[in-house]
C-alpha cells in the first residue's frame, strides 16, 4: 500500500466519522473491508475498472452478505475520491453486485406475547426483585421496541418523570425519543422502588449489575427462561424477536412506515420496509373489502 493510498483511506474514514457521525465499530468495518481490497490491489485509490472487476473472482468464496458489504465500502470510497477531486472517474460500476436477500424476521404472535406478559406478571406478583426487574425489561422490549444493547445500557436518567417518552442512545451514538406505554411506566415504577433498596442503588444504570449493567447475554438467558415458563419454545424468543414483534404489531395496527422508522432508530427506511411482508394478509383483506370493483371484478373476501 502506498502512502497516497493510506492517506486517501484515512481521509475517507475521517469523513465518515466527522460528516456522517459513524461509530467506532462502523469505522473499523470500513477499514477492514478496504484493507481486504488493498491486499489484492495495493494501489487501491488508482485502481481501474478491469482491476475492480477481478475482485469478484478473488472473493468468490465469500458469503453474499460479506461480498455485498465489501463492494458497498468500495463504492463509497470511490464516490468520496470523486467528490473530493482526487479522481475524475468512478470505476466502482465494475464491482460485482451480489444478490443478498435479507431473511424475513421471526415474529411472535399476539397470543405468544400475551403469554409472556402474563407469565412475567404472575412471577412479579410476589414482589421478588428479579421477577419485577424481568417484567420491566419485557415491557420495555415489547412496548418500546428497544434493541438489547439499548435496553441493558439505559442510564437511570433516561427514565421520564412526566413526559411519556424515553431517551435512547442507539447505533452510532444517535439519540432518539421513544414512547413508553402506561403498562411499562407501572412496571418501571415497581422496579425503581425495589431498585432503591439494592446495593447498586447508586449506579447510573437503570438495570445495574455488580460491574456496570446486566449484559445482553444475561437478558437473552432471562427471556428464554421466561419463555419456557410460559410454555413457549425457548428458541422462538430473543430480545430481537420481541423488537420485531413490536414493529410488526404496530404495522398491523396501521402505523405509518416513517413513524415506525423513527421509533426503531433505522437510518434507512429500506431497513424498516422488511416489516411490510407481515402486513400482506391485512392488505389483501383491505382490497377485498374496500375496492369499489370488488363485486364486478370477482374480488371476494
Amino acid at each position: 500500500m502506498t502512502s497516497g493510498d493510506a492517506d486517501a483511506v484515512q481521509d475517507f474514514l475521517t469523513m465518515l466519522a466527522v460528516d456522517r457521525g459513524a461509530a467506532a465499530n462502523t469505522l473499523a468495518a470500513y477499514a477492514s473491508d478496504l484493507a481486504a481490497a488493498q491486499q489484492i490491489l495495493p494501489a487501491l485509490a488508482n485502481a481501474q475498472s478491469h482491476e475492480l472487476a477481478a475482485l469478484g473472482k478473488a472473493w468468490a468464496d465469500l458469503a453474499p452478505s460479506s461480498l455485498a458489504r465489501r463492494c458497498s465500502a468500495l463504492r463509497q470510497f470511490y464516490g468520496f475520491l470523486c467528490d473530493e477531486g482526487f479522481r475524475a472517474d468512478d470505476p466502482s460500476e465494475a464491482l460485482p453486485r451480489p444478490r443478498n436477500r435479507r431473511p424475513l424476521p421471526r415474529v411472535l404472535s399476539h397470543t405468544d406475547v400475551e403469554r409472556l406478559l402474563v407469565q412475567a406478571e404472575e412471577d412479579a406478583a410476589g414482589g421478588e426483585l428479579l421477577a419485577v426487574r424481568m417484567l420491566a425489561l419485557l415491557e420495555l422490549l415489547y412496548g418500546s421496541g428497544l434493541r438489547a444493547t439499548e435496553l441493558v445500557s439505559l442510564p437511570l436518567d433516561a427514565v421520564p418523570r412526566d413526559a411519556p417518552l424515553l431517551t435512547v442512545k442507539g447505533k452510532g451514538g444517535q439519540q432518539r425519543m421513544v414512547p413508553i406505554s402506561g403498562r411499562a411506566k407501572l412496571a418501571l415504577a415497581r422496579w425503581l422502588t425495589i431498585r432503591a433498596t439494592t446495593p447498586q442503588a447508586q449506579s447510573r444504570f437503570l438495570f445495574p449489575s455488580r460491574k456496570q449493567h446486566i449484559s445482553r447475554v444475561r437478558l437473552f438467558q432471562l427471556l428464554r427462561k421466561l419463555a419456557v415458563g410460559a410454555g413457549i419454545s425457548a428458541e422462538a424468543v430473543s430480545p430481537h424477536v420481541l423488537r420485531h414483534a413490536f414493529a410488526t404489531h404496530l404495522l398491523e395496527g396501521g402505523a405509518d412506515l416513517r413513524v415506525l422508522q423513527t421509533l426503531l432508530g433505522h437510518a434507512d427506511i429500506a431497513t424498516t420496509q422488511i416489516y411490510t411482508h407481515v402486513d400482506a394478509a391485512r392488505l389483501v383483506a383491505l382490497v377485498n373489502d374496500r375496492h369499489p370493483l370488488r363485486s364486478s371484478s370477482g374480488l371476494q373476501p
